[in-house]
């Protein structure tokens, strides 16, 4: 049987953990859907952004990628983006309840 040596053993975990540092944990997108009530008076009204474009001016949220609203969300809750319902709104949830919420809204085709 062959050694390894210490060097290459060191190497090989540096590695992975490296790579385990940059894989999220995954939001469940089922879980997501219960969560929704929070988000769906401003980012979820079918039809109201288009018939008042000028008066209801919020983002789309559904099909965008879970990494950015993850990242979204974390900005609020931390103050580095300001909006005061967002905020308030981050302020409540877990670092889980982002990730099921963007796991739901990555997966909902731009509805």
């Amino acid at each position: 049987m062959m050694k390894k040596s210490p060097t290459v053993k060191m190497l090989v975990c540096g590695l992975l953990l490296a790579i385990s540092g940059t894989v999220q944990a995954a939001g469940d997108a089922v879980v997501g859907k219960q969560k929704t009530a929070m988000c769906i008076g401003c980012h979820g009204i079918e039809g109201y952004r288009t018939a008042y474009p000028k008066v209801y001016n919020v983002p789309k949220i559904g099909g965008q990628h879970p990494e950015y609203l993850v990242k979204a969300l974390r900005a609020y809750k931390t103050a580095a983006r300001s909006h005061p319902s967002m905020k308030g709104i981050a302020a409540t949830l877990s670092i889980q309840d982002m990730e099921d919420l963007a796991a739901y809204y990555a997966a909902s085709n731009g509805k």
